[in-house]
């Protein structure tokens, strides 16, 4: 094994430390991850625009020692790490495209605000990692074309942080950013054998492009284990102007409660939130003895979740709303240069009507005051990510799960989308392998505002469970 190969598997907590000391350069890590994406990349695309050239620049005049000290002691301090940017978010000097064809040629002059937090804080952006056109959940598109799960090339990685979540799970970088509206940190992590988090609502600023009132899309972290991820979100969280919801950062930093790994007391857990819909055998089974492992760790586990009813119904109707207010006006010009899924969104959005949108906000209203309540009895939330494996990544979509049909093109994502209506923090870590050799995700989900305490359960069920070094992988299939 190479001495890049060596930097590649090292955690990111472990690469952060060797960056501190001065005993590997930024410059060293950026030629290490060139090597591996170079390796990677033409079969699982999951980063399909790089600036390395820009990134050497900035690795060669980059001395972590030199770094102010209020930067140097920050719990978020990255001092020169490579990370990967979701192609939702802007570089400046690179093209952002959404994955559509009507942004392939968009290249905006100035990074957004969580591209430069990242900088600020000592991360060095080095690739664009693909996604599906506008969001989804199979990343592909017609500008960049498939990306590929590395423990099965003929598999999806889901999305819409598909690249994000194989770059990782592959080894081309050690921290990627991500963001969700109905499951797009979560579903991806669950399906690469990694993990993701979508924080509480404001915890991570999000770009001034997003609808700043909208409690919908969040920005996250993505990583390949609890300390790493509890790593980037303390270099992502605090307050900024530009996000109305932000938060300021808490005092006690993200890294410091995962490190406590506490088990929760009180544990529900549930295979279908009580939406009635079907959930594949082998992940329920898989999910069910994964949760259950709180209770070695001194945990109560019952069969246990909020009411959740009229959800599903609920989240179509704000989803399409929120497309329509971002993308609407798209439609009547470039109809036929759109992915058909999204002009469904759009269509369904613009055909709103004013009682379908207060009805679907009354819903909104009851489902968080219901959660409210279940977390005064419950400390954890755990069902599994997605209902299924990944499945073929030249399908667009799954039509069907145990033989059940499927009515939307989102609808076998229920069990991220729901929960992203309640505005609490999720995370999906691995729990577990299908017997095809797939990875599997375990969800948690903490109260409202419960950030550091998700992630400290999470670490001790990771530590538990005992999957933390399974990736980086090379690539399978």
């Amino acid at each position: 094994m190479s001495a890049s190969d060596d930097l590649v598997r090292l955690s990111a907590c472990e690469a952060v430390a060797l960056l501190r000391d001065g005993k590997v350069s930024p410059l060293e890590l950026v030629e290490a991850a060139a090597s591996r994406i170079d390796a990677v990349e033409p079969r699982v695309n999951a980063l399909p625009h790089r600036f390395l050239d820009r990134a050497r620049e900035q690795a060669k005049g980059f001395d972590p020692r030199r770094a102010p000290e209020r930067l140097r002691h920050h719990p978020g301090w990255l001092a020169g790490l490579p990370v990967a940017i979701k192609d939702y978010n802007d570089v400046g000097g690179q093209p952002t495209t959404y994955g559509s064809p009507l942004f392939a040629d968009k290249v905006p002059a100035r990074s957004d605000t969580t591209v430069r937090r990242l900088e600020s804080r000592g991360a060095i952006p080095i690739a664009k990692s693909n996604v599906p056109e506008f969001a989804g959940a199979n990343t592909f598109n017609t500008v960049y074309g498939a990306t590929r799960n590395p423990w099965d090339l003929a598999r999806t990685v889901g999305g819409s942080s598909g690249g994000a979540a194989a770059a990782l799970a592959s080894g081309s970088v050690w921290l990627a950013t991500g963001n969700d509206l109905g499951g797009s940190l979560r579903i991806p992590a669950s399906y690469c054998g990694i993990v993701g988090l979508r924080p509480s609502v404001g915890r991570v600023p999000r770009p001034a492009g997003c609808l700043p009132y909208d409690p919908l899309w969040v920005e996250g972290p993505m990583a390949r284990s609890v300390a790493d991820l509890a790593l980037m979100l303390d270099a992502e969280a605090g307050f900024t102007p530009e996000d109305p919801l932000s938060l300021p950062a808490p005092s006690l930093s993200f890294g410091a409660a995962a490190a406590t790994r506490r088990a929760p007391p009180r544990v529900g857990f549930s295979v279908d939130l009580g939406q009635g819909r079907a959930v594949d055998h082998e992940v329920a089974a898989l999910c069910r003895t994964a949760a259950g492992r709180f209770a070695d760790l001194g945990s109560r586990v019952d069969e246990a979740c909020p009411d959740l009813a009229g959800g599903i119904d609920c989240f179509q109707v704000l989803r399409a709303q929120m497309f329509a207010a971002v993308r609407g006006e798209l439609l009547p010009k470039h109809r036929d240069r759109i992915a058909p899924e999204i002009v469904w969104n759009l269509e369904k959005g613009l055909g709103l009507t004013a009682e379908e949108i207060q009805r679907a906000e009354r819903t909104r209203q009851r489902l968080y005051h219901a959660v409210v309540a279940w977390f005064g009895e419950y400390d954890l939330l755990a069902c599994p990510t997605v209902a299924l494996p990944p499945y073929p990544v030249e399908q667009r979509y799954p039509t069907e799960i145990n033989g059940e049909p499927l009515s939307t093109y989102i609808d076998w994502m229920f069990l991220t989308f729901v929960l992203t209506l309640t505005g609490c923090p999720a995370i999906s870590i691995p729990c577990g392998f299908t017997r095809g050799g797939l990875p599997v995700g375990l969800q948690l989900v903490g109260p409202p505002q419960g950030d550091a305490a998700l992630l400290c359960g999470a670490q001790a069920l990771e530590d538990a469970l005992g999957l933390r070094r399974m990736v980086p992988l090379s690539p399978r299939g």
